[in-house]
């Protein structure tokens, strides 16, 4: 069951990436186009992209070269930290390093030398950037962890400061408050500034190196221990006034107030014992993309959301140029499972206005161009189809149809370019006639031809309109002979020829 927990727990990071695609190509009935959702790129970790800075000057050891001695061990003061050999050095790089199996590599302060006054050190962490937190943050601490210390955080790349959570041995002597625990905390003091004692304490085990920042506690106030209940995380991050801030930091700074002791007080006597050591920090998060992005890049030195929704900036916070609106707006986790881009700034270049409908609360783009339309200028106007060879921002994205306005029934045709055709009529334009069929202001249908529809009994066919039939038949295709149909008529054409016939041999006599 532990195992089960701490899998879970590991795979955290993993399920916090439930918002990964930014949009889908569908079909609806009024065509093929767009739809979008609220994204956010998966986490990782951002000490790979951290800037260091430890302070104040002459903090790390080394320069001049010093002895120094553990707890263990405190009057075997043989190790020496030296800046300049490399195999004795401690610089602020090793926090962050891939140390060697079996090698452990750390920074370290100088020793607590000038003892009473304080051994104070400052630790700050920047990424110039945004990035929103979803694991721990766990700090490792060689030679035993500080018995005061703080963590702040900025929102501003350092500008300012705020308190993000206070660690004591002792919290009511150190900072005037009572020891909480993240776990004790309720669905509305999630965010809440505590002061902790689990992690300050003396407990004598080079075991107990660990100081973190519970993130993932704090999450599981809203999602359950087993995490199971992701959904309601994801509604409490954008309902809860202040939660998801919490989370979101551009610089982290530990603020290191007194080294471990070894004990309850400062054997003045054995000063080179007590210092800071740090062998690693781990910090697992996001860049903050405001849910306009599934991507960051880490170009130039820097974190960079790679921005949909036509949303730009380092952070996505701001429209395009040309995609103007009301008022640019972060993405939202909600409605579920999705969320909404929030995207009303959407015309894809075909327009560069929008109107504000109040009533129904949504932005229209205005005045469509390059023959599109819909409220975001997304699809194409009727009698148009679209150009599935060009992006939605082309000037080219809608096609006209171009229908025969003769043998098509509209001037509209399908998604890929098909007009709908009359009787008879054929071809994507509809300016053809299916087999059988001829052209004459439009398809009619074959009475005769050349190959099927043979006129007969020596009749010859006109223009495939009609049979021009010989003397004694009839029918569409001469196929009736006027004698069976009529024998009065028969009989009639009959004496006619007779007669016809004698006169012309009287009239061939009298020339004789």
């Amino acid at each position: 069951m532990l195992y089960l927990v701490a899998f879970l727990l590991h795979c955290l990071p993993l399920a916090m990436g439930h918002y990964d695609i930014c949009k889908s190509w569908v079909t609806t009935d009024d065509g093929p186009s767009w739809e979008f959702y609220a994204c956010q790129p998966k986490a990782m970790r951002m000490k790979d992209y951290v800037t260091v800075k430890v302070d104040p000057p002459g903090i790390t050891c080394g320069d001049p070269p010093e002895r120094f001695c553990t707890h263990e061990n405190p009057y075997l003061c043989s190790d020496e930290c030296d800046a300049s050999t490399p195999d004795l050095a401690h610089p602020p790089k090793l926090m962050f390093d891939k140390e060697d199996e079996g090698l452990v590599t750390y920074w370290q302060s100088v020793t607590w030398s000038r003892y009473p006054e304080p051994l104070l050190a400052n630790i700050t962490l920047s990424w110039n950037k945004s990035i929103e937190l979803t694991d721990d943050i766990v700090v490792t601490f060689e030679y035993g962890r500080p018995t005061i210390m703080m963590l702040e955080k900025s929102l501003d790349n350092g500008r300012t400061w705020h308190p993000y959570q206070y660690y004591a041995d002792d919290c009511m002597e150190a900072f005037g408050m009572p020891a909480r625990r993240v776990r004790d905390l309720s669905t509305t003091s999630a965010n809440r500034i505590i002061c902790t004692e689990e992690y300050s304490r003396w407990v004598g085990s080079k075991k107990e190196k660990n100081v973190r920042l519970e993130v993932r506690d704090r999450f599981a106030i809203f999602a359950g221990q087993d995490f199971r209940n992701m959904d309601n995380l994801y509604t409490r991050l954008e309902s809860a006034k202040g939660l998801k801030d919490f989370f979101t930091v551009t610089d982290l700074r530990m603020r290191l107030l007194r080294p471990a002791l070894g004990g309850t007080y400062v054997q003045r006597e054995n000063l080179y014992k007590y210092f800071y050591a740090v062998s690693n920090i781990e910090v697992t998060g996001r860049c903050k993309c405001n849910l306009h992005a599934n991507l960051c890049s880490f170009k130039e030195g820097t974190l960079q959301c790679e921005c949909e929704h036509n949303t730009t900036g380092q952070d996505c916070g701001k429209c395009k140029k040309n995609f103007r609106t009301r008022s640019w707006r972060a993405g939202s986790y909600l409605p579920l499972p999705n969320g909404s881009p929030n995207a009303y700034c959407e015309c894809y270049g075909h327009s560069n206005r929008c109107s504000y409908i109040d009533f129904l609360n949504v932005v229209t783009c205005v005045s469509c161009k390059h023959n599109t339309r819909g409220q975001h200028c997304q699809h194409c106007r009727l009698g148009f189809y679209r150009n599935g060879s060009a992006e939605l921002d082309d000037e080219n994205v809608c096609i006209e149809c171009n229908c025969n306005q003769i043998g098509s029934l509209h001037d509209r045709c399908n998604e890929t370019g098909y007009c709908e055709c009359r009787e008879g009529a054929a071809g994507p334009k509809c300016d053809d006639c299916l087999p059988n069929y001829y052209w004459r202001q439009g398809c009619f249908s074959n009475v005769c031809d050349e190959q099927l529809l043979i006129c007969q009994n020596g009749g010859t066919c006109y223009q495939n309109q009609r049979c021009i039939c010989p003397a004694g038949y009839q029918g569409i295709l001469c196929e009736q002979s006027k004698c069976d149909s009529d024998t009065k008529a028969c009989n009639s054409a009959s004496r006619t020829y007779l007669s016809l016939t004698t006169f012309l041999i009287g009239a061939l006599i009298l020339q004789l």
